[in-house]
């Protein structure tokens, strides 16, 4: 198999366990994680490591901002041979019981981002995988995180002129949280058969600004880089135990 144009790997060197996550230095954090890692690829936003985690081989993909490079990370890694894709992300929280650096695992999302629109009709569900987001919650309870099991919103942007009304508008509709990728995750991943499942570390309060709430977040206050660790190991727990 010829090598990925934007991952820049092959088949041979990606597992069919893999982490996504956004930020390139996240990828890297997670590899520092696991027993064993190695670095495979940097292209654009794409971090590539080849990892080890209780004996089982993970394939760690940053993937930057947005759905429309999340799905091409998806469907490059899908030509390499993954079969399980868990997404571990930041959010911001719809909800006031979710504190900061506190899980949320999605068990759907709703689809206010483009690029899953490109693929499907609005009315395609995006739907974790059941059995890996039970594996999440399993993992959660056994490393003692802090979490919460629901919907979250995946979108495109922060600076909308009507952002704090789309936000009171989810937040009335029980939507725990806010990310930009889940949504794509879930319904392409889904469409091209893929197991999924999305982790998300909780970086801003409920009606918190949100350059206030990344400004700490990159500050890594204790709280919030701890959640960031604790979703990164619910992932590689989940990922290695599923069958």
């Amino acid at each position: 198999m010829s090598i990925q144009p934007h991952i820049s790997v092959q088949g041979a060197q990606v597992a069919e366990r893999v982490i996504v996550c956004g930020d390139p230095a996240r990828a890297e954090r997670i590899a520092s994680w696991c027993d064993e890692a190695e670095h495979l690829a940097t292209n654009r936003e794409f971090h590539l490591y080849r990892a080890w985690f209780q004996g089982q081989e993970v394939t760690l993909c940053s993937t930057g901002i947005g759905a429309p490079s999340l799905l091409i990370a998806l469907e490059e890694l899908k030509q390499c041979g993954a079969k399980s894709i868990v997404r571990v992300g930041s959010a911001g929280a719809l909800q006031p019981q979710v504190a900061l650096g506190e899980l949320v695992i999605a068990e759907g999302a709703v689809r206010d981002d483009g690029g899953s629109l490109s693929y499907l009709p609005q009315s395609f569900p995006a739907v974790a995988s059941l059995e890996l987001s039970l594996g999440l919650v399993n993992a959660a309870q056994q490393i003692g995180a802090a979490y919460h099991l629901g919907l979250v919103r995946s979108h495109d942007s922060f600076y909308t002129d009507e952002e704090a009304q789309i936000c009171q508008f989810w937040h009335q509709r029980g939507v725990l949280a806010a990310d930009m990728e889940t949504a794509a995750l879930l319904a392409v991943g889904r469409y091209r058969g893929l197991n999924v499942a999305s982790v998300l570390n909780n970086v801003v309060l409920y009606e918190q600004d949100v350059q206030q709430g990344i400004s700490q977040f990159n500050q890594a206050e204790a709280h919030m880089a701890q959640g960031e660790k604790l979703s990164a190991l619910t992932a590689l727990h989940a990922l290695v135990a599923k069958r």
